[in-house]
Parts: structure tokens; C-alpha cells; sequence
């Protein structure tokens, strides 16, 4: 039987790095409230958020839901989506000259069977000074992203070194996500 995979993320980013690894999807609106979760350890957090979401969307028999969450955590504080230019700049001078954490949680379920798991990728920043965050949060970039910034768009500058996988901190360890799907039978298809 052909499973169908169902992405259930309003994220582009998450929608492109399917699409640049060939896995066909479709969308499915999740709207599980993120505020019902309220662990303060990043690892729980993220790994609730992403089962949350995916036990919350229907399936169908021969469907397989892909859910996914990402947190940014410096010295185990939970840096979220930042609502103000005064928010963002706080986490950017937190992280500036440090190391911080990124972790994505997956969780894959069809009607027999069900994975989740977690990556975490160590990000360093370079150290940021006034005029850097300045011009920065009036960008307008930070507001969307955990941690305020995106390792894909205008973030990239401040980022010195990562340890671990690139996708994980851009919100989906796709390797990875290849890899689990094959045990759900879904596989990249040839380009056409």
C-alpha cells in the first residue's frame, strides 16, 4: 500500500527541506494550544510540543503524520519566539560569545506504529556588539524563530561554529527524518 505523508507545520522551513529531499506531503492544519505545555526542561519541552502536535491531527489509514518542534535553550533557559525588539536583543546579548543549544523533536505516527526523537545540535555565536544587535532586531528577522534567529537567513552572520547537525537547528533533521520514514515505507522519490 502507498502511504501518504502528511506534514502538520505551517513552516516553510520544514516544507522546504522536504521538498529539496524529494519527499512528496501534504498539509494538515495542527492547532494544538503550545501554551498547555509547560515543562521548563528543554529536552521535555520540545519532545511534549512535537507528541502534543501529532496526536492532535487526524489520520487516516494509509497516512503517515510528521510533527515537529524546536527550542533554543542557553544555560537551560527556554529562549521561545521573541515578541519585542527588547526580547530578542536580550537573548542575542545572552548567547553573544556562547554556546547555546538547539534541539528539534520529531514525532512520525501512522495508524500501526509511532517514533519520536530528539537532535541536538551545540550552536556558538561570535561575540555581538551593540551595533550588531541593533541593526539586527530592527531587521524584523528574530520574530518567528526560537531563540530569535534563523541559521538560514540573516543569523548565519553571528553563528562562529556548530556541533552537530545544520538541519536540526534550522528546525528539522532531515537525514534523520529520511531515515525513520523508510521504517513507515516512505521513501524520496526521483526527481522528475
Amino acid at each position: 500500500m502507498t502511504k501518504t505523508l502528511i506534514l502538520a507545520s505551517s513552516s516553510p522551513r520544514r516544507q522546504e527541506l522536504l521538498k529539496q529531499v524529494h519527499l512528496p506531503f501534504s498539509l494538515r492544519e495542527q492547532n494544538f494550544d503550545e501554551a498547555r505545555i509547560t515543562a521548563t526542561d528543554p529536552r521535555k519541552k520540545v519532545e511534549q510540543l512535537a507528541w502534543n502536535k501529532g496526536k492532535n491531527v487526524p489520520i487516516e489509514e494509509g497516512e503517515v503524520i510528521l510533527t515537529s518542534d524546536t527550542v533554543v535553550s542557553y544555560q537551560g533557559q527556554i529562549f521561545e519566539k521573541p515578541n519585542s525588539e527588547e526580547e530578542a536583543r536580550r537573548m542575542m546579548e545572552a548567547m553573544s560569545g556562547n554556546v547555546h543549544e538547539v534541539m528539534t523533536a520529531v514525532y512520525i505516527r501512522s495508524k500501526e506504529q509511532a517514533v519520536l526523537f530528539t537532535e541536538t545540535t551545540e550552536v556558538e555565536f561570535w561575540s555581538l556588539d551593540s551595533q550588531d544587535l541593533d541593526w539586527y532586531v530592527k531587521t524584523g528577522d528574530p520574530y518567528d524563530k526560537a531563540g530569535g534567529y534563523g541559521i538560514q537567513s540573516l543569523g548565519a552572520m553571528f553563528v562562529k561554529r556548530i556541533d552537530g547537525d545544520y538541519y536540526t537547528v534550522m528546525g528539522l533533521p532531515i537525514s534523520r527524518v529520511v531515515h525513520e520514514l523508510k521504517d513507515f515505507s516512505i521513501s524520496p522519490v526521483p526527481p522528475q
